[in-house]
C-alpha cells in the first residue's frame, strides 16, 4: 500500500490480482476459493494477492435477512430418488427468459457447492446414515430444498468467513464505494481500480479515501436493496448497482423482482411455516383500531381461505398465474389494496382465522387435502397457530423474539415487500461479465430467469463463486500486472465529490422519493402510463443530483449522498427496463402483476384506484419467454440506457469421449 496527496487528499493505493467487492456468502466463498486454485498452482502467498472490500462486513442479505427456515436448493441428495443436473436445468429455465448454459452450469456445480459449505461447517442437518433430508419449496418439482434454519446464509457467510481468515486474506472493511476506474472501448474496455471512502476516517475535509487497483474484479456486493420502500432487504443492503451502470456493465431481466408478504417491524419473510401454522390476518386504522377480517369478503368459504393461507407458506412469492378461480396470490393483492387505503395489516398467532357471517368457524376437516395432510404428517393440528409454529418450527419464533417482538403476545404487521432481483448484470457461463476480467456474482449477478425454486439463489451464488475463481487463475493467472497510473482518474472522482455537495435536496428526502416511486410503479403491480411517469421523474431527479449535488452538511450526509446518487442511476435503469418491457407487451409473469382495463378481472370487489374500475390485468406473453430485456448506460442517449432484446443462450450438449475431454482439460482448453 502507498499513499498519495491527490487535490489535497491523502489517497490509499492498493494492488491485488483480484478484489472480491461484497464480504456475504458469494464474495466471501469466491475469496476462498481463488486462494485455494492459487495454492493448487504453486503460487507463493496467494493471500497477498486477493483482498475483500465491503461497506459492512455484518450487513447485507446473507448476514441479515432469512425466513423460518431458510432454504438451500441443490441436486437432490435422497438415495431413492433419482436427479441430474440436465433435471435441475429444467427447474431453473422453467419460467422462462433464462440462459440455459447458466442453469445447467448450476445444476452441474450444485453438490459441490453443497458439500463445500458441509465441510466448512455450515450445520445442514442429515441422518444417520449421512442423508440430507430435503423438501419441497416453491417452484420446486422435487424435494431439493434444505435449511440449516432461519440463518442458513448467515452461517454460510460466517463459516466461510473463518477460513478466508485463517488464509490471512484482508478483508477491508467500512469503504463505501464512489465509482470504478475504467479504460478503454467496447471490447477493450476494463476495469482498473474501485475508489472507496473509509467511513471510519472520513472527518471533515479528509475523505478517507482508497483506490483499489486489480487485474480482476469480482463484484458481489447483493442486490439492489434500498430501491424500494416497501422492502424486506435488510437496512444495510443498498448495493452498488448505478456504479456498475456507470461502468459500462449491461444488466438482464433487471426488470423481474421477486416480492412476497414480510413483516416490516423487523424485515423477515413470512414464508414457510408462519403461513402453514395457519395464522389470523387482520387489519386495522393507521393507529392500531377498528379490527377488521378483511379477507373474508375476497373468498367464498372458511375453507377456501384457510387453506390459501396455508399455501403462501410454500407458494410464497406473489405470482400472478395464481390469483384466479381463489388462489393463494390473491391473499398478496388483498393484503395490498387494504394498506392502499392507509390501513395497517398483521398476522395473529393467538387466533385461528375468523370468518364472516356465511363463513364457518375454523376446522381442520374443511382444509384442502394439501394442507391438512401436511398438518397431519407433521403432528401439527394444535388448536391455535402459536402452538402449531412452536412445535413445527420453534426457532421461527425465537428469530423475532431475538428482535424484541414476541409472537406469543403481540401481532405481527406484514406487508407486500420487494425481496430479490431475478435480474442483474449479464454474465457467460464462467460468471464473467461483458467487461473483460470483471465477474458478478451472487444476487447482482443475472443468472436467474422470470421465476425460479426458492433457495435457488443460495446455490447460484455458490456455483458462480467457484467458477468465477477456477477462471481467473487459470485462465489469467495470479500475477499482479495492474497498471497504478491512475492519478487523473482519482481527481475527477474527487471533483465529483466536490459537486455531489450542493444545493439540491437532502439525500435521505432524494432516496426516500426513489423509493416510493419504485414501490408505487416499479413494484408488484404496475400499469404502462404510471411507469412512463415515473421513468421522467426518475430521469429529472438524477440529473439534477449530476449537475446540481445534493444537500450534504456532515460525514454521515455525505455517504447517503454518494449512496443516493448511485441509487438513483439504478431506478432509472430499472423504470428504463419495465417501460421498454411493457412496450413490448410482456404482460404479467414471474412475480408482477401488469394492470389493463381489458384484461382478466381480479376480483368484483378490488378496483383500479386510478380508474374506479374493477381492477384486471394482462396475461403473460408468452412467446417473450426465449428472450432476454438487456440494458446498457449510454451517457449520449437522453434516456440515459439503451435496451435490447437479446436471445436466451441454449446449454451446450455435445460431449466429448473421456480422451479428448481430458486433453482439453490438461491443456486449458476448457477456460478458451
Amino acid at each position: 500500500m502507498t499513499t498519495r496527496k491527490i487535490n489535497g487528499q491523502d489517497v490509499k493505493i492498493h494492488r491485488f490480482n483480484t478484489v472480491v467487492v461484497g464480504a456475504g456468502a458469494a464474495g466471501m466463498n469466491c475469496a476462498k476459493k481463488l486462494y485455494e486454485y492459487m495454492d493448487q498452482n504453486g503460487v507463493d502467498n496467494p493471500q497477498e494477492r486477493i483482498a475483500v472490500v465491503t461497506a459492512g462486513k455484518a450487513l447485507g442479505a446473507s448476514r441479515m435477512s432469512g425466513s423460518d427456515k431458510q432454504t438451500y436448493y441443490k441436486m437432490g441428495t435422497s438415495p431413492d430418488v433419482a436427479d441430474s443436473a440436465e433435471s435441475f436445468a429444467k427447474s431453473l429455465t422453467a419460467g422462462g427468459c433464462c440462459h440455459a448454459d447458466l442453469a445447467l452450469a448450476e445444476g452441474i456445480g450444485s453438490l459441490r457447492g453443497f458439500y463445500n459449505l458441509v465441510e466448512a461447517g455450515v450445520p445442514f442437518p442429515s441422518d444417520s446414515m449421512g442423508i440430507y433430508v430435503g423438501y419441497k419449496t416453491d417452484h420446486d418439482p422435487y424435494e431439493r430444498a434444505t435449511s440449516a434454519g432461519p440463518k442458513t446464509s448467515k452461517f454460510m457467510s460466517e463459516c466461510l468467513e473463518k477460513i478466508i481468515t485463517r488464509y490471512g486474506i484482508t478483508i477491508y472493511d467500512h469503504q463505501e464505494a464512489v465509482e470504478f476506474i475504467t479504460r478503454g472501448e467496447g471490447d477493450n474496455k476494463r476495469i482498473l481500480g474501485l475508489i472507496t471512502i473509509n467511513k471510519k476516517q472520513l472527518h471533515g475535509d479528509n475523505l478517507g479515501l482508497s483506490v483499489f487497483l486489480a487485474d480482476n474484479f469480482v463484484l458481489a456486493a447483493g442486490g439492489p436493496g434500498a430501491l424500494y420502500k416497501t422492502s424486506v432487504y435488510p437496512k444495510g443492503q443498498t448495493g452498488m448497482h448505478g456504479i456498475a451502470f456507470k461502468a459500462g456493465l449491461a444488466a438482464e431481466n433487471f426488470t423481474e423482482s421477486q416480492f412476497g408478504l414480510a413483516s416490516i417491524k423487523f424485515r423477515w419473510n413470512v414464508s414457510g411455516t408462519y403461513m402453514q401454522a395457519i395464522p389470523r390476518i387482520f387489519s386495522t386504522d393507521a393507529e392500531g383500531n377498528d379490527e377488521r377480517e378483511f379477507l373474508t369478503g375476497f373468498f367464498p368459504s372458511m375453507s377456501r381461505m384457510a387453506t390459501d393461507i396455508f399455501l403462501k407458506g410454500y407458494q410464497w412469492p406473489f405470482d400472478p398465474q395464481r390469483i384466479e378461480n381463489y388462489q393463494s396470490s390473491l391473499i398478496d393483492v388483498v393484503v395490498f389494496n387494504e394498506t392502499q387505503k392507509g390501513r395497517r395489516v398483521f398476522m395473529d398467532f393467538l387466533r385461528n382465522p375468523v370468518g364472516n357471517l356465511g363463513m364457518d368457524e375454523f376446522r381442520f376437516e374443511d382444509l384442502g387435502p394439501e394442507a391438512l395432510d401436511y398438518l397431519k404428517a407433521a403432528s401439527a393440528l394444535q388448536s391455535l397457530p402459536i402452538e402449531r409454529l412452536e412445535h413445527m418450527n420453534s426457532p421461527a419464533i425465537d428469530i423475532y423474539k431475538e428482535h424484541d417482538i414476541d409472537l406469543y403476545s403481540e401481532p405481527l404487521e406484514i406487508a407486500v415487500c420487494a425481496q430479490h432481483n431475478n435480474g442483474g448484470f449479464a454474465i457467460n457461463k464462467w460468471w464473467e461479465s461483458n467487461i473483460r476480467h470483471t465477474f458478478v456474482i451472487g444476487e447482482m449477478a443475472g443468472s436467474h430467469g422470470v421465476k425460479r425454486p426458492g433457495g435457488s439463489a443460495l446455490n447460484a451464488g455458490q456455483v458462480g463463486a467457484q467458477r468465477a475463481a477456477e477462471f481467473i487463475v487459470n485462465a489469467y493467472g495470479s500475477d499482479i500486472t495492474v497498471p497504478d497510473d491512475v492519478d487523473k482518474e482519482i481527481a475527477a472522482a474527487i471533483k465529483s465529490l466536490d459537486i455531489l455537495r450542493g444545493s439540491g435536496p437532502a439525500p435521505v428526502e432524494a432516496i426516500k422519493q426513489i423509493q416510493q416511486r419504485m414501490t408505487a410503479f416499479g413494484g408488484h403491480i404496475r400499469k404502462l402510463a404510471n411507469v412512463r411517469k415515473a421513468f421522467k421523474e426518475a430521469l429529472e431527479l438524477f440529473q439534477s443530483i449530476q449537475l446540481c449535488g445534493l444537500a450534504v452538511n456532515n460525514e454521515s450526509s455525505l455517504i447517503t449522498a454518494v449512496q443516493a446518487r448511485h441509487i438513483s442511476l439504478a431506478c432509472v435503469a430499472s423504470l428504463k427496463a419495465v417501460m421498454d418491457l411493457l412496450e413490448a407487451g410482456s404482460g404479467s409473469r414471474g412475480s408482477h402483476l401488469v394492470l389493463a382495463g381489458d384484461g382478466i378481472e381480479v376480483h368484483p370487489d378490488i378496483k383500479d384506484p386510478d380508474t374506479g374500475e374493477t381492477l384486471r390485468f394482462k396475461p403473460e406473453n408468452l412467446k417473450l419467454r426465449d428472450s432476454v430485456m438487456r440494458i446498457v448506460f449510454d451517457p449520449a442517449n437522453e434516456n440515459f440506457f439503451t435496451s435490447e432484446t437479446v436471445p436466451v443462450r441454449m446449454a451446450p450438449s455435445e460431449r466429448k469421449a473421456f480422451e479428448p475431454a481430458w486433453a482439453d482439460y490438461r491443456n486449458g482448453r476448457i477456460y478458451s
